[in-house]
């Protein structure tokens, strides 16, 4: 479904992604791990059009989308949740995703995704009537998901959907990734918390200082000594 091909993108005289491949298979999810500052997140912005690569390509079920805009990357079926949630704090829960569905131009099929929504997210469906910003950290994320939903996308991607929650809501939040998996959707997953993110994908990446440094089955990567050593806790 998703194939990158020797992707380089700089920021100013920075390299941050140097020559990074990687790919994602229709129904699973993947997961990219690393350090802050590795590159993660520059990698989810390229391929969903909120940057430009310098080098290499991007295709999306086939077509080439690295020099495609960020917004027609979103109707071809790619949505992106990204780091910190970037809610409409001033809108209600309703509001927020019904912009998600912006672009669509089937009121039906949106008011069956809307209720797909607030059944994956039953806390969304309490406070449907509710400004987003009085939300709570998890909250925010479940709506932040819902919106990316409410694109009917057949690819996302979540940037760091666990950052800043306790952890009770960890579990939530990853449960419902595994649901949102189920029900069709594939996922390319960047996650600082390499336990929960390896327990949920089928696959998965290490990315070290824009580099792919290691690829494998999640299980494989969960029982590698290296990335137990720095990533899982291990010795």
């Amino acid at each position: 479904m998703l194939q990158v091909a020797d992707l380089n993108v700089y920021y100013g005289a920075i390299h941050a992604l140097k020559g990074v491949s990687l790919r994602v298979e229709e129904g699973e999810v993947v997961t990219l791990i690393g350090a802050n500052g590795a590159g993660k997140s520059t990698l989810l912005k390229t391929v969903s059009g909120l940057l430009r690569a310098q080098g290499g390509s991007i295709s999306f079920a086939g077509r080439d989308i690295g020099s495609v805009p960020a917004h027609v990357i979103v109707e071809s079926g790619v949505a992106h949740v990204p780091e910190g949630r970037r809610i409409f704090a001033n809108l209600t829960v309703l509001e927020n995703l019904e912009l998600g569905a912006y672009s669509r131009r089937d009121p039906r099929a949106v008011a069956e995704d809307l209720e797909k929504v607030l059944t994956i997210f039953p806390r969304l469906s309490e406070r449907r009537r509710q400004l987003g910003g009085t939300l709570s950290g998890g909250e925010q994320q479940m709506l932040a998901t819902g919106r990316a939903l409410m694109t009917h996308p057949r690819l996302m991607l979540m940037d760091e959907p666990s950052m800043g929650l306790a952890p009770i809501l960890v579990k939530e939040i990853f449960r419902i990734i595994r649901d949102i998996n189920r029900l069709g959707t594939t996922i390319l997953l960047v996650e600082q918390n390499a336990h929960m993110a390896l327990s949920v994908a089928h696959r998965a990446y290490v990315l070290e200082t824009g580099r792919i440094v290691l690829e494998g089955t999640a299980a494989d990567l969960a029982r590698s000594q290296e990335v137990q050593k720095a990533y899982l806790g291990g010795s």
